[in-house]
């Protein structure tokens, strides 16, 4: 049988992915995509209630309902919920406090200069893994990768010379398709934590779950994810954007790297020595143990401390400081004007995320309310369960369960809310421990993040690449990022069989088996 030759799978992909962006850029844009979403949600609400379900809600020990939307009552608790529903969407007032402070570093010019001298000091070659391993490093604080992280990454890419959006999709990939890969503990280890070992209690009452349970092994996971986005980002990705995707004629240009002038090096070192200060006071802070930043039991990382509830806010100052001082010593600034201007600037980008985001917060509340999505992730879990496969394939299937799932239901902490109730009882039944399941479900809820317009912060990302190339839909952004979805949920898989193998510890106080009978 003759041979194919590489270059044809290559074409065949590269066709595969112009197919998979031009059905996807004919979908309506993603503030449309919600309204109707919403409206199908409605409906399917109205014709699924009459059914009776004999899935049990963990979360209320009783038969599964799907609530009609389209009633009376139903209707006038959403319109006179309206504008509570949009003001409380988390993701919103995340991006817009973050923004206002890392829009005046970035009106300063804090951040180019940054960019400039970050350059001067990566090797060419390691550019792309150095987008992604800050991408990982940024899960520790919650959310700001993607307000931070993704539009540097363009920016970073565009400066060295690079295609734009190729730097947006590594930092993507870092920041939101390994977002269980980090070499740092972060606020999502103690939440999950806190579904798990209740979960688990219902077994056995007395076992304890450690909130770092699976450190090291997504400790060791951010080196896969960083070298698979790497050899994605390089090989696959970018040819194929330099192909197929020119960046605008009318794009903002990229800076000269070499531009960096006296004053703008003596407002950049005050500017460092303001962050440092301002993270040492940080610091103090913290260190003793009656701190006004711990929670009850003296806990730093635990998700109810003070400090984990701060990061938002953390960030803003931790931008906004450094940046009013490189401002006003490289003379961008001169009056608090210049300071409220940038901020203005920053939130003008923001308001085509604005839009989205209402019609966001609007299908999220509805799709809860309705428990379309409890009952997707019951069904699924209850075939899983009836299939009664061993303990590798059924790590399998979770995994490709969870990352399912997440298509629909966003929240890493609803979902775990939902299926630890059943993973967790059911695999410590067989002799898997509640560890290594979390484990199984964060390969599975991190590796289809990229690829679900409806994950909240997926427009946004969408905005960021307009920057650079205006015809950018859905369809673009998802085809740029299905061979990392692809590539990381199945390599991240064997990842974990082969560490389950060799036995590696999966983190504090964890282990693969749980003793039964």
């Amino acid at each position: 049988m003759e041979a194919t030759h590489p270059s044809e799978k290559t074409g065949r992909i590269g066709r595969m992915l112009g197919h998979i962006e031009a059905v996807g850029n004919k979908l309506p844009d993603p503030s449309m995509l919600f309204l109707i979403s919403l409206v199908i949600v409605w409906v399917l609400s109205a014709l699924m209630a009459p059914m009776s379900f004999s899935d049990i809600d963990p979360r209320s020990g009783n038969p599964l309902v799907i609530n009609n939307l389209l009633t009376g009552s139903a209707m006038a608790t959403f319109l006179s919920s309206m504008v509570t529903i949009f003001t409380s969407f988390a993701p919103l007032g995340v991006v817009l406090v973050a923004m206002l402070g890392v829009g005046v570093a970035d009106e300063a010019g804090y951040f180019n200069t940054s960019i400039k001298l970050l350059l001067r000091v990566t090797p060419a070659m390691l550019l792309t893994p150095a987008v992604v391993l800050v991408g990982l490093i940024s899960h520790s604080a919650i959310d700001a990768g993607y307000v931070l992280v993704i539009p540097l990454g363009g920016i970073i890419f565009h400066a060295a010379g690079r295609h734009p959006l190729a730097g947006i999709a590594a930092a993507f990939a870092g920041v939101s398709g390994g977002f269980s890969a980090n070499p740092l503990p972060g606020a999502l280890d103690p939440l999950l934590q806190g579904f798990t070992q209740p979960a688990a209690q219902l077994i056995d009452p007395s076992i304890l779950v450690n909130p770092l349970n699976n450190y090291f092994f997504t400790a060791t996971s951010s080196l896969l994810i960083v070298t698979l986005g790497w050899l994605i980002t390089d090989k696959i990705v970018e040819p194929r954007l330099n192909r197929n995707t020119p960046v605008d004629a009318d794009a903002a240009p990229a800076d000269d790297m070499d531009a960096i002038g006296p004053r703008e090096k003596k407002a950049f070192l005050w500017a460092n020595l303001t962050m440092l200060a301002g993270l040492a006071v940080l610091v103090l802070t913290l260190l003793p143990a009656d701190s006004p930043m711990r929670d009850a039991s003296g806990s730093l990382n635990s998700f109810s401390a003070p400090i984990m509830q701060s990061i938002v806010p953390l960030i803003f100052l931790l931008f906004l400081l450094p940046g009013v001082v490189y401002g006003f010593v490289a003379k961008v600034f001169t009056s608090s004007k210049d300071m409220v201007d940038a901020m203005t600037k920053a939130m003008q980008g923001m308001s085509y995320y604005i839009v989205m985001a209402f019609f966001c917060s609007l299908f999220v509340y509805a799709f809860g309310q309705s428990n379309i999505g409890a009952l997707l992730a019951l069904k699924g879990a209850s075939i899983l369960q009836a299939l009664a496969l061993p303990g590798s394939v059924t790590m399998f299937g979770i995994i490709f369960l969870a990352g399912f799932v997440n298509l629909f239901v966003g929240s890493s902490s609803a979902k775990w809310a939902l299926l630890a109730p059943i993973f967790v009882p059911m695999l410590m039944q067989v002799g898997i421990s509640p560890d290594l399941t979390q484990a199984a479900y964060r390969i599975g809820d991190s590796s289809t993040n990229i690829i679900t317009p409806l994950m909240p912060y997926f427009p946004l990302v969408v905005v960021y690449c307009q920057r650079y190339v205006k015809k950018t839909g859905i369809g673009t952004l998802t085809s740029i990022m299905i061979p990392f979805s692809i590539v990381f949920i199945v390599a991240w898989t064997a990842f974990l069989i082969l560490y389950w193998t060799i036995g590696l510890p999966l983190g504090f106080g964890a282990s693969y088996v749980y003793p039964v009978g």
